[in-house]
This record gives C-alpha cells, structure tokens and sequence, in this order.
C-alpha cells in the first residue's frame, strides 16, 4: 500500500467522526426546524390534517426509499473504493452513471405517485383525501434522487459539508412554504368545500397539500445548493483528473453493473426496514376499524403518532443515519485497504457515539414526555404524552439498527440488513396483531410493536458485525455507562421541572430543566468514565468542550 493511502486512511480514521458530527449536526438542526414548523402546521390543519399529511408522506416516503434513498449511500461507498486507489476518472463515470440511474428511477416514482395517488390512498389505505397531499409531493420524487446523487458522490471523497449545507437550507425553505402554503390552502379548501358536508375534511386535505408543497420547493432549493457546489467544485477536481496516472478506465456497463449491485442490497434492506409503517398503518387502521373504533379517534391518534410523536423521535435518530452515512465512505476504504484494526475501531467509536446522545434522549423525552408535548403541540391530551413515554425505549434500538445497517453494508455485507429487516418487519406485523386483538392496547400497541422490530434487526445486526468484523465489546463504556449517567440525568430533569413550574411557566420549566439535564450529563458521563479527552476531542468544538471539562476539574 502506497504512502498516500496510509495517510488517506490515517486521516479517514482520525476525521470520520468529525465529519459525521458535522453531518449530524446539520441533520438536528434541519430536524430542529422541521420540528418547528410542524407546531403551526399543527395548529392550521389539525390532528385530522396531520392524518392525510402523514399518510401522503408516508406513500412518497416508501417510493422515495423504492426509487432513491439509497443512492448516496451506494453513490458513496463505490467512489469511496474508487477513490482509495486515488482512480478519480472512474470516480467521475460512477458519478454520470449514477445520476442516469436516478433520473429514470426518480421519474418512473414521481409518475407512479402523480397517477396513483388516489389507489395508494384511498384503497391501500383508507384515506382518500390524502390523495392531493400526495400528488404535490410527485416530482419531489425526481429531484430528490439527482440530489442523493450528488450528496453521495461527495460523502464518497470524504466530506459531509455539501449534504449538511444542502439540508440546513432545504429544511429552511420547506419550513416557510409549508406553513405559508398550508395556511392558504386550508382557507381555500374550506370556501372550495363550504356547502359541502365533508367542509372539514375537504379542508384539512387542501392544508395538508400545503404542507407537501413546502417539501416540494425544499428539494428544489436543495438541489440549487448542490449544483452551485458541485459546479463551484469541478475545475480542481477535472485537474486532478488531469494530473491522473492512465490506467484502467472503467467502463459505463461495469460502473452501472456495480451501481446496481450495491443499490440493489442497500435498497431491500431500507425498503423493508422503512416499509414497516405502511405496514403497521395497514395493520392499524384496519384492526382498529374491525374493533369497533370510531374513525375520528384512528385519525386523531395516527395524526399524533406522525405529525407530533415521531416528529420529535425522529431527532435524535437523524444522528445514527448521519454517522453511518460518515462511515460508510471511512469503513469501504479501510476494509477494501485489508486494515482490520482500523475498521475494527470505527466500528466501536460510531457505535459510542451514537449511544452517548440516543441513551439520554430516550430517557430526557420520556420524563418530559407531556411538558413538551404541551410546549410545542400545544396538546394536553394524555394519551399523546403517553406515547412519547412507551416509546422512549424506541429511539435507543432504531438508532442502533439504523447505525448498524450501515456498518454492515460498510464492511461489504449487504444482505445481511435485507434478511434481519425481513425477519424482524414478520415478527413485528404478528406482535402488533397480537396487542390489538388481544390485549387490546390500540395506539400503544403499534409503538411496542415498532420497539420490537428496532430491537430484533439491532440484535441480529450486532451478532453479524461481531462475527465479522470482531470490535471489542465495550459493553460498559458503550451501554452501561451511558445509561447510568441518563438515570442520573432524568432524576435532576424531574426535580429541575417540578421546581421550575412554582413559576406556573411550561416554557421557563421545560428550558430550565434541559439545560439542567445537559449539564448533569456532560458531569455524569465524564465522570462515570463514560468518555475521555480523547473522544471528547472528535466531537465539534472539541477542544472547547475540554477545555470547559478541565476549568470544571472533571479531567
């Protein structure tokens, strides 16, 4: 191995994590902002408007895993082995290849969607007026694919800087034009609708297309970002092309042939995996309409489950698909390189990292489970706060399955996701039949069932990368550790709110008690042993979390 590899890998294995932060960074505040904008999204078009939006987004979700949410990762663990043996003209062709790919497979969904859209709703899925909500979201379907391609190809030389830029200013966009969309088509549908007797529903479906308007133009805006990098980024990369050693230069049916080969596996297996809500929404709404329930109370309670309760779940877990996006491209070339030790390593340091931020926000979530439901839906209804509490569990294994599905497919074993994903979607589909029918546990019974399947694919993904990979077990630093020091955390969070509520103040109480539970924490896990200055230092701004770490006399 030449000495410009070593120093590549050297530097993969010191800037992964860094580059990960980066791009979970990006992704928290792009959740943050999504999370915020649902609050007056909410309050436009309702739990019933939150029904056909969720539904809608659902459907374009599952096409959009179908036809190109697999690409970047694809994208950039080939150019990431194209670029380990510094072969930049090949990585350029598997860039034009793969975007001819996400042309055709991002048109086809976006056509399937537009002419679908009232089957997918209203037959499959017992909601018709979500139908609107998902036709605005059809070309979405063709754009975001081109931007996946872009993003992969750069997570594939090593940098997360355009996907997290791109995020941040496409979540912006969607967060003004859905809340400004909705609000004027809500109106509309409610005068188009006005002598009507379905005035709400009618309403509520013009609102909720609102909302996947906004997605709509944050895509556009995305791909505007990516093409100004991407273009600004070109001239150095065409020179060092240039400056390229000929050697063997791949051949377009090769590079689509390995395309396809790699997304075909990462595909099944984040189809199958994300496939599981339209499952469970199947599963759900029919059982609960065999039971018995009346329909307002299914479509208030799965507006909850998507518009408010996965919203906030979803924001701790972005930071397991944005460090196993980093180690993707960091896993490929280590692994392709023969360095074991190396691969070994990322593997123990992803995982940590991502249990020292998915442990503590399980259990912050669950102990303010109804401040913050009150906060930011405005919704006292105990059952929504009730959800966040049997969840919280949740977020700890779709971490750990998110995170683990890409470590396997780093270290080249992509049908290891597709099997387990397969096994836990089965076993999952038969729980949640189960707590329906017998225990009769309604709502909860589809979030225990979602935890059931989170856990299935975490363990059987572990057992995998024990076996091949071999990390050490860092069982009390990775879990144990962490754990203890969000039980210490939880406890002040509870006493910090109930002392600040003598002000009568949700807000003041909800902030006060986080900011004591981040500090309690940052002390615990410090001095617990959970992390040392050597991992403190990988995270952003490390050195100045020392630095703060040491004035406290903690290190």
């Amino acid at each position: 191995m030449g000495n410009e590899q070593q120093n590549k890998l050297r530097k993969s294995d010191s800037s992964f994590l860094m580059q990960g932060s980066i791009l979970a960074i990006a992704s928290i505040v792009s959740r943050v902002i999504g999370l915020i904008y649902r609050i007056p999204l909410t309050n436009i078009i309702g739990k019933m408007g939150n029904d056909y939006y969720g539904t809608a987004y659902e459907i374009y979700n599952l096409l959009l895993i179908i036809s190109s949410y697999s690409i970047p990762l694809a994208v950039s663990k080939v150019v990431a082995a194209r670029m380990a043996n510094q072969e930049h003209r090949n990585a350029f062709r598997v860039l034009k290849g793969a975007l001819a790919f996400a042309a055709v497979s991002g048109g086809l969904a976006g056509l399937i969607v537009y002419f679908g859209a009232d089957f997918l709703t209203g037959e499959l899925l017992k909601t018709p007026y979500a139908a609107i909500a998902l036709r605005v979201l059809a070309p979405t379907l063709f754009i975001v694919a081109i931007v996946g391609v872009l993003r992969g190809f750069f997570q594939g030389l090593g940098s997360m800087i355009p996907s997290a830029v791109s995020q941040i200013m496409e979540q912006i966009v969607n967060a003004i034009i859905s809340v400004a969309a909705a609000y004027t088509l809500f109106s509309f549908g409610g005068r188009v609708a006005a002598d009507r007797s379905d005035t709400a529903q009618v309403a509520a479906a013009y609102g909720a297309a609102g909302g996947t308007l906004g997605t709509t133009s944050g895509s556009v805006m995305a791909l505007l970002v990516m093409l100004f990098i991407f273009l600004a980024f070109l001239p150095g990369f065409f020179r060092r092309m240039a400056r390229e050693k000929m050697g063997t230069v791949s051949p377009y049916s090769g590079i689509m042939r390995t395309l396809v080969l790699t997304i075909v596996p990462v595909l099944l297996s984040t189809t199958i995996y994300n496939i599981v809500l339209i499952i469970d929404q199947g599963i759900f709404k029919n059982l609960a309409v065999l039971q018995g329930i009346p329909r307002e109370q299914i479509s208030s309670w799965w507006g909850v489950y998507t518009g408010e309760y996965r919203v906030i779940q979803n924001v701790p877990i972005s930071i397991a698909s944005a460090i196993g996006a980093s180690a993707v491209p960091t896993l490929t070339m280590a692994f392709h390189a023969g360095k074991m030790d190396l691969v070994k390593r990322q593997l123990e340091n992803a995982t940590r990292f991502v249990m020292l931020v998915a442990i503590p926000s399980a259990v912050g979530l669950a102990v303010l489970a109804r401040p913050i439901m009150l906060l930011l839906f405005r919704d006292p209804d105990p059952t929504s706060a009730m959800m966040m509490v049997v969840g919280g569990l949740t977020i700890v294994f779709v971490c750990l399955s998110t995170l683990s599905n890409s470590l396997l497919q780093g270290i080249d074993h992509l049908n290891l996701p597709i099997i387990h994903s397969l096994i836990a979607t089965g076993v999952q589909a038969l729980f949640l039949v189960v707590a329906m029918l017998v225990f009769h546990l309604g709502i909860y019974g589809l979030i225990m069932a979602y935890t059931v399947d989170a856990l299935l694919i975490s363990y059987l993904n572990h057992r995998s990368i024990m076996k091949y990979a071999a990390p050490r077990p860092l069982l009390k630093e990775t879990y144990i550790l962490p754990l203890a020091a969000s039980a210490i955390m939880g406890l002040a969070v509870f006493l910090a709110y109930r002392l600040a509520m003598l002000s009568h103040s949700n807000l003041l109480a909800t902030f006060f008690a986080v900011v004591v539970g981040a500090f309690v924490y940052f002390i615990a896990i410090i001095r617990l042993g959970a992390i040392n200055e050597e991992t403190l230092l990988r995270f952003p701004k490390g050195s100045l979390l020392v630095g703060l770490a040491k004035k406290m006399h903690l290190m």
